[in-house]
């Protein structure tokens, strides 16, 4: 895993360009594929990708037990055992988080800030929106570093059930065990509206309600106008495409 250091900005992490959603998008392909991961991490707040760091075990063992922020994360042994990453992983991960985080927590609008930075031509603020309610695991319109751990634990070292499904609640937005074209469109309408105008080929207003179709046409197996947790997984499981996606994910860190 390799981090920024603490004096350099976010804004020279670099733009993201053209990658689809992993799950209801296609593959990305050729160049936008060699850099899937860098980018990735450069799109999850406080956790950017540059060169390697020299990590003092002991300065990040005391930023642990005494730091003064308004929010202390929990012990590492208590965080490792809700995640799937290792002692090392999390120290790194949480010298990051404090550098761009010092307050312990980040907030939405802080949140979308990150995002706009990849997203200059686009708006970004609906999907990063989207984003930061599925992180915020206590609805309390901020995200620690425990929020952000266990999230990023699942999307990367989840078992496949496992990140099939984070990724339904992620498009299920009013929770309520179903997706909905409504649903659905809204977010991927948020996707293109992050992507902006300016892609090529350029994408045509119609392009959010055509993916959405696509999309119920490959889950919903019984044509009741919604797609079920399980119809998700049984789809997405038989998805050559999605699971290829996925796997790119599993040696991110």
């Amino acid at each position: 895993m390799k981090v920024k250091s603490r004096d350099e900005s976010l804004n020279t992490s670099g733009e993201c360009d053209g990658s689809n959603d992993l799950l209801t998008g296609n593959p990305p392909s050729g160049q936008s594929r060699k850099n899937m991961k860098q980018r990735f991490l450069k799109l999850l707040p406080c956790c950017h990708v540059d060169s390697t760091p020299t990590v003092r075990q002991n300065s990040i063992e005391e930023d642990f037990e005494l730091a003064t922020v308004c929010c202390r994360p929990d012990s590492l042994e208590k965080i490792m055992e809700q995640t799937k990453f290792s002692k090392t992983e999390l120290q790194i991960l949480y010298r990051s988080f404090k550098n761009e985080c010092p307050t312990g927590l980040v907030n939405e609008e802080t949140f979308k800030l990150i995002y706009s930075h990849f997203f200059p031509h686009g708006d970004s603020s609906a999907y990063a929106h989207f984003l930061f309610e599925a992180f915020d695991r206590h609805k309390n319109g901020a995200v620690s570093f425990e929020d952000f751990v266990v999230g990023l634990s699942i999307i990367l070292r989840g078992t496949v059930t496992e990140r099939l499904c984070w990724a339904f609640s992620f498009y299920d937005l009013n929770k309520d065990g179903c997706i909905t074209k409504e649903e659905m469109n809204d977010i991927m309408k948020s996707i293109y509206d992050m992507m902006g105008k300016y892609t090529h080929p350029c994408m045509k207003d119609s392009a959010p309600r055509e993916h959405v179709e696509s999309f119920f046409q490959k889950m919903d197996r019984n044509n009741d106008g919604v797609v079920t947790m399980e119809e998700f997984l049984e789809s997405c499981q038989k998805d050559e495409a999605i699971m290829e996606s996925m796997q790119m994910l599993d040696h991110v860190i």
